[in-house]
C-alpha cells in the first residue's frame, strides 16, 4: 500500500517535480562549477555513466511490464506499422531538416546538430512517456525494437543524405560526416539493450519462480516508482552538467529550443490526428504519437562529440535537445490524457 500511495502522489504532481528538478539541476551546475567536472569524471568514451544508469533504471520498470510474448502480434497490423514507420522515418527527419534550415541557417553548427537529432528516432525515454500516458506497452516496445535495428542499419546513410546531399540543394555547405557502425550499435545497446535484457530476464525468472499473481500484485508495484525517481535523478544530472552554459548562453538555448518545440508539437498532434482519423484506439494512438515525437539524443550527442568535438555547436545543440524534450513531452503526456478523455470516448477499431 505505501508504494501505491507514493506512486499516486508522484503521478499527481509529476509536472511540478520535473520543473523543480530542472531548476535544481541548473542551480547546482551554475552555483557549483566543480559538480559537472565531478560528474564528467565518470565518462567512458562518449557515455556518461551516471546519465546512463539513470536512463537504464528509468526504462527498466516500464519494459518489465511488457508482455514480450505479445510483441509479434504487431506484425499482424501492417496498416498501423506502415503509418508509424512513414511518420517516424520519412516525415520526422524531413520536418526537422526543414525547421533547422529555416530557423538556424545563420548558425550552421546548430543547424547541423538539429539535423542529426532529426535522423535519430527515440528508442529510450519514449518508453516512459508512453507508459505515463497509458499507451500500448507491447506496441511501444515492438516499435522501438524495430526502430533501433533500423537506426543501426541506416543512421549513416540518412546522415549522408541530409548533410551531404540535401544541404547543397538548399544553397548551404555540405557537412562531412563519417560515423562507424559500432558507435551506433554501442549507443543502442547501452540505452536500449541493457534494460531490455534485464526486463526479459526478470519476467522469465520471476514468473517461473514466484508465479503470475505475485509478479503483478507485488513485484511490479514495488519497482514502478523507480521510473519516476530515476527520471528526476536523470533530469537533475542532465541540467547540472549544462547549468552554467544555459545561464551564460540563454539566447542560443532559445534559438535551438524554438524549432525543437515546434517539431515535438507537430509530430505529436499530427500523429494523434492521423491515428484518430483512421480509427485507432487511444492506447495505440498514444504509443505512435510518442514514438514519432521523441528523438535519440544520446546517440545524437555521442555522434556529434565524436565527429565535431565536445565543444562544437553540434554537440551543444544535441545537449539542448533533451533539456527541451523533457518539459515539452511531460506536458504532452497531460495533453494525451486530455485527448483520451475528450476525443476517445467511443470505442475505436484495432488497425
Amino acid at each position: 500500500m505505501p508504494n501505491n500511495i507514493k506512486l499516486k502522489f508522484l503521478d499527481r504532481f509529476l509536472t511540478l517535480w520535473i520543473f523543480l528538478a530542472m531548476i535544481i539541476g541548473v542551480g547546482i551546475g551554475y552555483t557549483f562549477p566543480h559538480v559537472p567536472i565531478f560528474i564528467n569524471s565518470f565518462n567512458s568514451g562518449t557515455t556518461n555513466i551516471p546519465l546512463a544508469i539513470g536512463l537504464i533504471l528509468m526504462m527498466y520498470p516500464p519494459l518489465t511490464k511488457v508482455d514480450f510474448k505479445r510483441i509479434p502480434e504487431i506484425w499482424k497490423r501492417p496498416k498501423l506499422l506502415s503509418i508509424s514507420f512513414f511518420i517516424t522515418w520519412i516525415i520526422g527527419p524531413l520536418l526537422m531538416f526543414s525547421l533547422a534550415t529555416f530557423f538556424l541557417k545563420d548558425y550552421p553548427d546548430y543547424m547541423t546538430g538539429l539535423i542529426i537529432i532529426g535522423i535519430a528516432p527515440c528508442i529510450a525515454m519514449v518508453i516512459v512517456w508512453s507508459d505515463l500516458s497509458g499507451g500500448n506497452r507491447e506496441l511501444t516496445a515492438g516499435l522501438i525494437g524495430i526502430n533501433s535495428i533500423l537506426q543501426v542499419l541506416f543512421f549513416g546513410a540518412y546522415a549522408y543524405f541530409y548533410l551531404d546531399v540535401m544541404l547543397p540543394l538548399f544553397g548551404m555547405q555540405k557537412q562531412y560526416f563519417d560515423v562507424g557502425f559500432m558507435r551506433i550499435f554501442e549507443s543502442v545497446f547501452i540505452y536500449l539493450g541493457i534494460p531490455f535484457i534485464a526486463a526479459i530476464m526478470s519476467r522469465f525468472l520471476l514468473l517461473k519462480l514466484k508465479g503470475e499473481s505475485w509478479f503483478h500484485s507485488v513485484f511490479l508495484p514495488k519497482i514502478s516508482p523507480i521510473t519516476l525517481f530515476a527520471l528526476i535523478f536523470t533530469i537533475i544530472v542532465m541540467f547540472s552538467l549544462k547549468g552554467e552554459m544555459i545561464v551564460q548562453l540563454p539566447m542560443d538555448v532559445i534559438r535551438i529550443a524554438i524549432p525543437l518545440m515546434i517539431f515535438f508539437i507537430i509530430m505529436f498532434f499530427g500523429t494523434f490526428y492521423i491515428c484518430k482519423k483512421m480509427g485507432a484506439t487511444y492506447n495505440d494512438s498514444a504509443s505512435l504519437s510518442f514514438t514519432a515525437s521523441g528523438n535519440n539524443f544520446e546517440l545524437a550527442i555521442a555522434v556529434s562529440i565524436a565527429i565535431f568535438g565536445i565543444h562544437s555547436g553540434q554537440a551543444f545543440a544535441g545537449v539542448i535537445g533533451p533539456l527541451v524534450e523533457v518539459p515539452v513531452l511531460i506536458l504532452l503526456v497531460r495533453a494525451s490524457r486530455y485527448l483520451e478523455k475528450n476525443y476517445f470516448k467511443n470505442p475505436q477499431t484495432q488497425m
